[in-house]
């Protein structure tokens, strides 16, 4: 293995193409210099200097070898800062992921934007698929982080943070009767029909508007599910049904769709939680959330 020792004084010398010149340069004496050049020819088996009339001149070989420790010892120069840069989640990739409708939340734009201004070094690969798939592939670190509407258990090596409750609105056909309120119980909605995001897609969110709908007396009739919260919403644009979204999807179909607030003295929420590995230690994740921590409450 070559000494870098060794190729920095060799570099000095066919600069200088004089020992002496070289040995002043690199705060030695000239004999240790010369032992130090002849080393590095036995080591490489090849004649990597001659000397001149007008001083030292490379061979051929040496002319190659001069180029490439050139090169490498640039390189070398800057490893320290990249080794330091990665330690402090400067630099690399990350990868996130985040459920359809925990993606539409205007912080979730928001953090990405001022992560990607922050540390503009680092990748980031976003993938969005329903919350069992997320979970799995934190597990198997193919991502970082994810952002779901639901906790998960600690028993299987992940931790949940908190993020935010989202208010969740009635999404109503154009037209109907109970788009003339202001504001809506959800006992109203008992004799309507539901249609509703996938639970296989978003389970927190399936479950959450359930259990406000069984909290006010009624189980919802729900007639159809769509694969994502978008395409419940072209549903209820087409007078199927009616839904429950989070607040954050008020500007879908807003010319087919009324959207109207709940009247509840409790009102049904979508949580945000972010989720890791429990003994995640990356600089990178650990810049990613407190990110996120400063940028909370200028959404709130």
């Amino acid at each position: 293995m070559l000494d870098l020792h060794k190729l920095h004084a060799f570099v000095v010398v066919v600069e200088e193409r004089n020992i002496t010149h070289a040995a002043n340069r690199l705060f030695i004496q000239q004999p240790p210099l010369t032992r130090l050049l002849k080393k590095l020819e036995q080591e490489l088996g090849v004649q990597l200097l001659i000397r001149q009339p007008r001083g030292i001149e490379p061979t051929e070989a040496g002319t190659v070898l001069f180029k490439e420790a050139k090169l490498l010892l640039e390189h070398a120069k800057h490893i320290p800062q990249i080794v330091q840069n990665v330690s402090q989640g400067k630099t690399g990739q990350l990868n996130i992921g985040l459920t359809s409708s925990a993606g539409l939340h205007p912080l979730i734009s928001l953090l990405l934007r001022s992560y990607r201004e922050m540390y503009p070094a680092v990748q980031t690969k976003l993938e969005e698929a329903g919350s069992q798939k997320q979970l799995d592939w934190l597990l198997s670190e193919k991502l970082d982080v994810a952002f779901l509407r639901t906790p998960v258990s600690r028993d299987i090596g992940l931790k949940n943070i908190h993020i935010l409750d989202e208010p969740m609105i009635m999404a109503l056909p154009l037209g109907h009767p109970l788009a003339q309120k202001d504001k809506i119980l959800l006992s109203d909605l008992s004799d309507e029909n539901f249609v509703l995001y996938r639970r296989s897609s978003g389970q927190g969110l399936y479950d959450n508007i359930l259990y406000t709908c069984y909290q006010a007396g009624f189980s919802p009739h729900i007639i159809q599910e769509a694969p994502r919260p978008t395409a419940t919403l072209n549903l209820v644009a087409a007078g199927i049904g009616i839904s429950i979204v989070p607040a954050s999807m008020h500007n879908f179909w807003n010319n087919e769709i009324v959207y109207r607030e709940f009247d509840d003295i409790v009102k049904p929420k979508a949580p945000i939680y972010l989720i890791t590995r429990e003994n995640e230690n990356s600089a990178k994740v650990s810049n990613f959330i407190e990110l996120l921590q400063k940028l909370l409450p200028t959404m709130t």
